[in-house]
């Protein structure tokens, strides 16, 4: 059975003028970025996409779908030399393909009526860029030196300058280290985030995961493995009441600030990214380097 020929439900227009050639990329854009919110992205993904390719539009200087697979090259290659980051290099390049895949299957046919050029797939096999580390490869520390680290932090403690802060630190690495938490997941747990009662050793309630291409937090349970129930009771049972009188309402923070509570909540707040990407000290980071603790 012979396949019958896709055509548009509604006629092409006519390109007579700049300004409305304009307004049709305009609207291939808009077309596509309200495929991705159907899809659900959330708004800072959508917001990066428009601005990648209105700065690709820019660099190109002509109809967005005149662009060739050298055009891409150039853009990246002028990405790179401006000092972009690898991943938002990456990032951009993502955002180009799925556009020009979103020409290609859905406007394929207007473009070529309107303008009589084929759209072509800018973002190729060879300048995809992949998703390796481009500088020099980094080893991980041995098993041994994890624990030697590890060891060293927790026997300093009782010694810290800010022993609560210092313990908070500890046991958001000590997460990471032994369940794979990220960052953002570790900040965002409440205390009625520990379960006790689920599975054999307890369980975890990540209520904010990272979901996949920015369609929002997607949740999961994480079975408490690796000492991680011991690691959480003493958390709960000796430290969590010291930061404050709001210890028993779940909804509190499971890793809060040292900060006084909140007025209106009464709650203490949680601490940002920024105070947990620099949870472990420069010296236990160091010592995990050399392979001696400090």
């Amino acid at each position: 059975m012979a396949l019958a020929v896709v055509r548009s439900l509604h006629g092409p227009r006519r390109l007579a003028t700049e300004q409305d050639a304009q307004d049709f990329e305009q609207e291939l854009v808009d077309q596509f970025l309200l495929s991705g919110v159907a899809a659900g992205s959330c708004d800072s993904t959508v917001s990066a996409d428009r601005y990648t390719l209105f700065e690709f539009i820019r660099f190109l200087g002509r109809p967005v779908w005149t662009a060739q697979p050298g055009d891409a090259d150039r853009f990246l290659a002028h990405q790179r030399t401006s000092g972009r980051a690898r991943l938002t290099v990456e990032h951009k390049a993502s955002s180009i393909g799925r556009f020009f895949d979103f020409l290609v299957e859905r406007q394929q046919g207007d473009i070529a009526a309107l303008t009589g050029v084929v759209v072509a797939q800018v973002i190729d096999e060879f300048n995809r860029p992949g998703r390796s580390d481009y500088g020099a490869a980094r080893v991980p520390p041995s098993e041994d030196e994890i624990d030697e680290l590890f060891a060293a932090w927790r026997d300093w403690l009782p010694s810290a300058r800010k022993y609560l802060p210092a313990a908070r630190c500890y046991l958001a690495a000590s997460l990471w280290r032994r369940v794979g938490l990220r960052i953002q997941e570790t900040r965002m747990l409440d205390i009625r985030d520990w379960r006790r009662d689920l599975g054999e050793f307890g369980s975890v309630h990540v209520r904010f995961g990272k979901g996949s291409r920015g369609r929002g937090p997607k949740t999961r349970l994480i079975p408490a493995i690796n000492s991680v129930g011991a690691l959480l009771d003493w958390w709960v049972t000796d430290v969590r009441h010291q930061f404050g009188d709001d210890y028993q309402r779940l909804d509190a923070p499971l890793l809060p600030t040292e900060r006084l509570p909140d007025p209106l909540t009464g709650c203490v707040t949680g601490p940002g990214t920024r105070c947990f990407e620099t949870a472990s000290p420069r010296r236990w980071r160091a010592g995990c380097r050399s392979g001696k603790a400090v």
